[in-house]
């Protein structure tokens, strides 16, 4: 028996109890790993969610907070179906608590190869600015 037989074998005799183990399972969700980056203007966030395309992808922000959930699709090719797979969460889901100096009105955002780019930009009254000096 090659060991693609045997899985969908043990798939198909998979007792009950190990059916409702994997729905777990699937209920379950991915934290991002996320990179977070500062400059004087604003901090830029980066949050790897492979296989989530920008119209599965949901960004929420309010005044003290950030929710990021994506769902992540797996395309087989017709007529095929997966027998076995490393990952076995498909969502991501992960949340930020926002300092107030940021302008949540404001934020940019970006999808590119599974890679969720932010820029949460400061408040104008919370950049640095440049005083000019006048000579008396």
């Amino acid at each position: 028996m090659t060991d693609k037989q045997e899985v969908a074998t043990r798939a198909s005799t998979e007792p009950q109890a190990g059916r409702e183990d994997r729905a777990r399972q699937d209920d379950m969700t991915l934290a991002p790993a996320v990179d977070i980056f500062e400059d004087a203007g604003g901090i830029t966030l980066q949050a790897e969610m492979p296989g989530v395309s920008k119209e599965r992808l949901e960004v929420r922000a309010d005044r003290n907070g950030l929710l990021i959930e994506g769902q992540a699709s797996i395309d087989l090719p017709a007529g095929m179906e997966a027998l076995y797979a490393d990952v076995q969460a498909t969502r991501y889901r992960r949340g930020f608590t926002l300092s107030s100096e940021l302008d949540t009105d404001r934020i940019e955002a970006s999808m590119k190869d599974g890679v969720l780019t932010l820029y949460i930009p400061k408040r104008a009254e919370f950049r640095p600015r440049r005083i000019e000096v006048q000579s008396a």
